[in-house]
C-alpha cells in the first residue's frame, strides 16, 4: 500500500522572481503532526541534445554563477514560458543558445530534477536534422559553442566532465538509443 499523502494546512509565498519562487507550507502528516516544509518552484524546463550527424553533438558552455565555473559543457537547456509547449520551447532554446532547429525532436526523457524540495520537472529530447536558425540569446546569457563526437560527450559524462543532470539524463538516453537502433 502507497505511503498515505500529507496535507496542506497553509501556505505562503516567502520570494519570487521571474525564475522561481518560494514558499513555506505548513503540512500535516500522516500521524497527525505538522511540519514546516519549504518548496522552491522553478516550473517546467527542457533541454534538446542536438545532433548534427549521426555522431557529432553540438553542446554550449557559459558562466555558471552558482558553482563559479565556466568550463563545463552542456546540451542547451531552458524554461518554458507560459503558453508554450515543450517542444516549442526546446526549439527555441536550442535556437537562442546554439544556432539551430531541428527537423525532428525525439522526447527521451520527462522527469523531476529534484524530487524533494524542488518543484521542477524537465523535458528531455534528442535533435535531429539541424539546420541554421539563430535567435538572440536571453539577455543573461554569454555562450560558447563547439561541436563534439558523441563517444567524446559519452565519455566526458562517464568522468563527471559533464555535470549538468539535464545533459547527463540526455547523454546517457541518447547512448541507449544509440546502442538499440544498432543491434537491430
Amino acid at each position: 500500500m502507497p505511503p498515505k499523502p500529507w496535507k496542506t494546512q497553509s501556505s505562503r509565498e516567502i520570494y519570487q522572481n521571474k525564475w522561481m519562487s518560494l514558499r513555506e507550507d505548513i503540512a500535516e502528516l500522516p500521524d497527525g503532526r505538522t511540519t514546516i516544509y519549504g518548496v522552491c518552484s522553478f516550473g517546467q524546463c527542457v533541454g534538446v541534445l542536438p545532433f548534427l550527424d549521426d555522431d557529432q553533438v553540438v553542446l554550449v558552455r557559459q558562466y555558471r554563477y552558482v558553482q563559479k565555473e565556466d568550463f563545463r559543457w552542456e546540451m542547451p537547456t531552458g524554461g518554458i514560458k507560459p503558453g508554450e509547449s515543450p517542444e516549442e520551447a526546446a526549439q527555441r532554446e536550442l535556437s537562442e543558445e546554439a544556432g539551430y532547429r531541428a527537423a525532428s525532436l525525439v522526447p527521451v526523457s520527462i522527469y523531476y530534477t529534484s524530487k524533494s524540495v524542488c518543484d521542477e520537472t524537465a523535458h528531455l529530447y534528442l535533435g535531429y536534422g539541424l539546420s541554421q536558425h539563430k535567435l538572440p540569446p536571453d539577455d543573461t546569457e554569454f555562450f560558447e559553442i563547439q561541436t563534439f563526437p558523441f563517444d567524446e560527450v559519452l565519455r566526458m559524462v562517464r568522468e563527471s566532465e559533464i555535470r549538468d543532470g539535464m545533459t547527463v539524463t540526455a547523454v546517457l538516453h541518447a547512448a541507449l538509443h544509440r546502442m538499440n537502433h544498432s543491434t537491430k
